[in-house]
């Protein structure tokens, strides 16, 4: 492993992908990718006595259907790397408590699936563990009591508010022996700053967000001298309309032209439109289910071969908004590549 430029770390080994796995909820199985996912649920509540253990569900399915993929048991993973939107992790911690792994918690709000992924590698590649996995979930319901208003409220939603997405996504990490035919290796990883332009609106994290993810990839660009256009695919997430929109903006005032390669979890999971979700999806689960679904799938089979994920966060809690606070966020990156049709 190297340090390349000022933020970027470049593995030697190329830590792999070997297996991964989303689970969602009715709404989410009804959108664009309602085929990709592995396991849909019908019912929001899981058949659970409250929306935070049906949350916990979606992480124990999660987690299980990807060892499972990968012929795997929990005693063959060294260190799970996991994380959501709830006070204290707590999806996280119940979801996983019955694994047996050894736990990381993590939080960086709908950035935790690039950091957990980003964590799992370095892991990986550093030789402190030979598999590791990552996975994040959020749920619509439990992140509108804790982060709004309870649902019996019927509160209106304003254009720019983003539908938290009922998944969750986990993806196993190992050493490239292990993995002889996944294909999809992890070349870098470029963890963020914390950005914050003094956005204090709850209901715009679009605004909010967008420019951690310009800082973010910007900074990755110039440490690897490489073009927007050198990417099959840069995905964020979640940026959802408004945010996208200004990153490209953004970039824009760089010299750079995001067009037709830039794409966010929060504008994939849903018909935006159809199923009144307003600027997009959010959530932890949001760009994790986007990424074990559609995009690692297309990684493996070769129809993309270099993919930048930036996970992006809103770093607020109840407490600093009704305090009047900005809302800091954050954007972690991890570059995604074919091993078998890698360029760069």
């Amino acid at each position: 492993m190297e340090r390349i430029g000022t933020d970027t770390l470049r593995f030697s080994k190329r830590p792999a992908v070997l297996s991964w796995a989303s689970v969602v909820g009715d709404k989410e199985s009804q959108g664009p990718l309602g085929k990709y996912f592995d396991i849909c649920h019908p019912d929001p509540s899981l058949g659970m006595e409250s929306w935070e253990k049906a949350e916990s569900h979606l992480q124990t399915e999660a987690v299980e259907k990807a060892l499972q993929k990968g012929g795997l048991e929990p005693e063959n993973v060294q260190y799970i790397f996991a994380g959501d939107l709830l006070n204290q992790c707590i999806s996280s911690t119940f979801g996983l408590r019955g694994l047996g792994i050894p736990f990381l918690g993590q939080y960086g709000a709908c950035s935790t699936m690039a950091q957990t992924l980003g964590m799992a590698s370095l892991f990986v590649e550093s030789g402190a563990a030979s598999c590791a996995a990552a996975v994040t979930s959020s749920h619509f319901c439990s992140a509108e009591r804790q982060f709004r208003l309870p649902l019996e409220y019927g509160g209106q939603r304003t254009p720019t508010a983003q539908w938290t997405a009922t998944a969750s996504g986990c993806a196993i990490v190992t050493v490239p022996e292990k993995a002889p035919s996944s294909g999809v290796r992890i070349r870098d990883v470029c963890f963020g700053r914390i950005t914050d332009l003094g956005i204090r609106d709850a209901n715009n994290m679009g605004a909010a967000m967008a420019p951690a993810a310009a800082s973010t990839l910007l900074s990755y660009l110039r440490d690897t001298q490489t073009r927007p256009q050198d990417y099959d695919l840069i995905l964020t997430g979640d940026l959802g309309k408004v945010g996208s929109d200004l990153l490209q903006q953004l970039l824009r005032r760089e010299g750079m032209d995001l067009s037709g390669i830039q794409n966010d979890g929060g504008l994939m999971l849903y018909h935006r439109q159809e199923q009144d979700v307003h600027a997009g999806g959010s959530g932890c689960g949001c760009s994790a289910a986007v990424l074990c679904s559609l995009v690692l799938r297309r990684l493996q089979a070769g129809e993309l071969k270099q993919v930048l994920f930036i996970g992006t966060g809103a770093l607020l809690s109840p407490t600093s908004t009704q305090q009047g606070e900005t809302i800091p966020s954050i954007a972690h990156l991890v570059a995604l590549e074919n091993s078998r049709q890698s360029s760069l």
